[in-house]
């Protein structure tokens, strides 16, 4: 079968800003997202596996030289089998490598293990080395190694080993080399019929609970190709000279996930629409856009869970789905909004805050052993053997603080849905404990919000938690979710000034709906009683809360700016302040003061001065004044370094520049949030929101002029860039040229960069 998605693609991306990387998607024989990506920089194979466990097999491939190899695909498509009732499933494709390669640093496990031997850069050790040690694992090992022989042989069991050393096997695959297989395959579900000029190599990888497989073969003809295996690296080489041809296979025997259909997914007036984008021949490359959007959206979208992306995050993150709840509002069916409720309830924390992120497979495997680690050190051997016996149990994590926000009000568009048929939203509610876990995250979210409407001062606002490294440090635990992204703040300003009032709005509503529903729960739990029985207590606590945004309004004159961003620009390397230097005289400096809303706010309550692209949020959620509008939007469409705007490339995500050296620096270690970059989240809520705006109320031409001019720059911008639809981007200095450059750890397909989808509807498609 041919590619579901490729990248990048002639006539819609640049492929110089790829830096050597290509990719393509297929679906397996259940409909699951398999992507394979070519890394020319390393000379990294990785394949995913969007399924039930979160799969990857990844390798390594040098030339003769030891650099890395250059990669190429050597074949048109992919051979897909399996079928609904086959425990296994298989993929295979051809690759196309220099005359003489070898091959090592094989991965098979969780994409969350590959991820993390990319971030630790282990993909330029030797061939040979171990690819990535799991210290959880090997500490597991070591602890159940120390028990006595009557307990040991009980936990082993759990694990389905006999000896000790039998389970340490299981930390690294096996590799064998056959120089001729007829029918290798066939014992672990193959289709393929091989004859005996095949030689095979393949890599297997069991679960460290013994419960799945990876399978990985490569396979060439014995009449090009010579391999050899020394240890766990292979040796290809081709004597006649010239390309050697691999055929690559892939095989899991994990369980499968239960994909939706486009039809399933897309409501009627958006499949129209998209329809009439496909047949307008006189704008093809429109067309192709739209239709790779559309599969990028399906390839996410399972009955289980929407994922985030591929293929860094082939799995459940509550905040990307609710954020993309809400920008695909206009264009998605309303069972959309079950899925995504429904998901996010089904992993609510018994407190009621929502799940950030869930660990899946081997990434579960590996956070359960720290767990059984941490009991059996503190004599707890019963909770440690019972733990065993579910090591791949999924893990949710709760660290965020805006996605427990963000459910009220996702769920309070779902119950005020017109669309809707009143017993569809009752059997919702009355399914899974539906109704018994939304009220439990409005009673979390009550608790939260209580300090600081009893006293509305900036320290009793929403926090983040402190980090566990010790040094008083915040954890970023909002969207900007690297350690740099919120400028080493305490308070954030979406969390604080947008999700929060509007999380207390949507309770409301929702308390509403259920009434007018006929549903009418027992609530005993306050504040959130008091807002039930007493509506004016709520209304007070939402004004006390949508007056929060005073703590983080800036206002820096004129002079201030010009000093500032000369600070800033005198700190850059010399190529960058003289390109920078540039676009100042050419634009000029700042001629009024600038206002802006801080990022966040210190442990003190003292605003963080960075300029950010958040508060397009709000256009999102509420129907704003022009002058409102523009006062939120302004400094996003200021030149940088002044504002955020970039020709060519975008507005960036962060402007530092007010701030002190010390968030320079910490955003130049740690570029992904920072000034250096463009978000295609920020540039669809940007336009989503701007043509929200446009559709609604006072569309005159004096009011509608300047938002459209806003979303004609911001469009022209991004398409300049050549990247528009990745997830985010970058560039370098070149020459006095800014070039743009793909993100190095950019998803390919990326769940809230999709939502293009909504913001091209809104903006080609007529106003009801």
């Amino acid at each position: 079968m041919p590619p579901y998605l490729a990248f990048p693609e002639p006539g819609l991306d640049d492929p110089a800003a790829y830096e050597g990387y290509q990719t393509r998607v297929y679906q397996d024989a259940r409909g699951n997202a398999f992507q394979v990506y070519l890394k020319g920089s390393s000379g990294r194979v990785v394949n995913l596996w969007a399924d039930a466990a979160n799969e990857s097999v990844g390798f390594t491939v040098r030339d003769s030289g030891g650099k890395p190899a250059e990669l190429a695909w050597g074949s048109a498509g992919a051979a897909v089998t399996g079928s609904r009732g086959a425990r296994t499933r298989s993929v295979s494709y051809g690759l196309e490598l220099p005359s003489s390669v070898t091959i090592g640093l094989f991965l098979l496990g969780s994409m969350r293990v590959e991820r993390d031997f990319q971030y630790a850069r282990r993909d330029s050790l030797p061939l040979g080395t171990t690819a990535f040690p799991q210290a959880e694992l090997a500490e597991l090992i070591d602890h159940l190694a120390k028990l006595k022989g009557p307990e040991r042989a009980r936990h082993l069991a759990l694990l389905g080993a006999k000896t000790v050393d039998a389970l340490r096997a299981r930390l690294a695959p096996t590799i064998g080399l056959t120089p001729s297989s007829p029918l290798s395959a066939t014992r672990r579900g193959g289709q393929g019929v091989r004859t005996d000029t095949t030689w095979t190599v393949e890599v297997e990888q069991v679960s460290f609970d013994g419960k799945s497989h990876l399978w990985l073969s490569l396979e060439g003809d014995t009449r090009e190709t010579v391999p050899t295996l020394a240890g766990n690296v292979v040796t290809i080489r081709r004597p006649a000279g010239g390309p050697v041809h691999v055929t690559v296979g892939v095989t899991t025997d994990a369980p499968a996930l239960a994909p939706l259909t486009r039809g399933e997914i897309f409501n009627d007036e958006f499949l129209r629409f998209a329809a009439q984008v496909g047949a307008d021949t006189a704008h093809p490359l429109r067309a192709r856009r739209l239709e790779r959007e559309v599969r990028g959206v399906e390839l996410l979208c399972y009955r289980e869970k929407l994922m985030a992306g591929l293929p860094n995050f082939a799995t459940y993150f509550g905040r990307d789905m609710l954020m993309t709840a809400l920008l695909m509002q206009p264009v998605w069916a309303p069972a959309m909004s079950e899925h995504v409720v429904g998901s996010a309830l089904g992993k609510l924390s018994p407190a009621g805050d929502v799940s950030h992120e869930e660990a899946l497979g081997g990434q579960a495997i590996r956070e359960n052993a720290a767990e059984y680690n941490r009991l059996v050190s503190a004599g707890q051997l019963a909770r440690a053997r019972a733990l065993l016996g579910h090591l791949a149990a999924t893990r949710e994590n709760y660290v965020m603080v805006d996605d427990d926000f963000q459910l009220p009000v996702v769920a309070a568009r779902y119950l005020s849905d017109s669309r809707v048929p009143a017993d569809r939203k009752r059997r919702f509610l009355q399914s899974e404990e539906h109704l018994k876990r939304l009220l439990s995250n409005l009673a979390f979210v009550a608790r939260k919000a209580a300090p600081y409407t009893r006293s509305p001062v900036a320290t009793n606002l929403v926090s983040f938690p402190r980090a566990p490294d010790g040094l008083g440090r915040w954890i970023s635990a909002s969207w900007r979710d690297s350690r740099a992204g919120y400028g080493g703040g305490r308070f954030a300003m979406d969390v604080n000034v947008i999700w929060v009032p509007h999380a207390l709005e949507a309770v409301g509503t929702i308390l509403d709906a259920l009434q007018q529903l006929g549903v009418t729960p027992v609530i005993r739990e306050q504040p959130l009683a008091t807002f039930a029985r007493d509506r004016a207590a709520l209304e007070r606590a939402v004004a006390a809360w949508k007056g929060a945004e005073r703590h983080f309004r800036v206002s820096l004159t004129p002079d201030e700016v010009t000093k500032r961003v000369a600070a800033r620009l005198a700190w850059l390397p010399a190529a960058e302040r003289e390109y920078w230097e540039g676009v100042l005289r050419r634009e000029g400096s700042a001629r009024d003061t600038l206002r802006f809303l801080a990022l966040s706010l210190d442990g003190s309550g003292r605003p963080i001065p960075i300029v950010n692209t958040d508060p397009a949020m709000a256009l999102l959620l509420d129907s704003l004044g022009r002058a409102r509008i523009l006062e939120l939007v302004g400094p996003t469409l200021l030149p940088y370094p002044v504002g955020l705007f970039v020709d060519d490339l975008g507005p960036v995500t962060a402007n530092d520049a007010y701030a002190g050296r010390d968030v320079w620096e910490a955003f130049r270690r740690d570029a992904y949030h920072s000034p250096t970059v463009v978000w295609g989240r920020d540039v669809n809520a940007l336009l989503a929101g701007l043509a929200r705006q446009l559709r609604a109320g006072d569309v005159g031409a004096q009011h509608a002029a300047p938002l459209r001019d806003a979303v004609r720059r911001i469009s022209d911008a991004v398409d300049q860039s050549g990247l528009r639809h990745a997830e985010l981007w970058s560039y370098t200095i070149d020459h006095g040229r800014l070039v743009p450059s793909r993100y190095g750890t950019s998803s390919d397909v990326q769940l809230w960069s999709l939502t293009d989808l909504a913001v091209q509807y809104l903006l080609n498609h007529p106003t009801p």
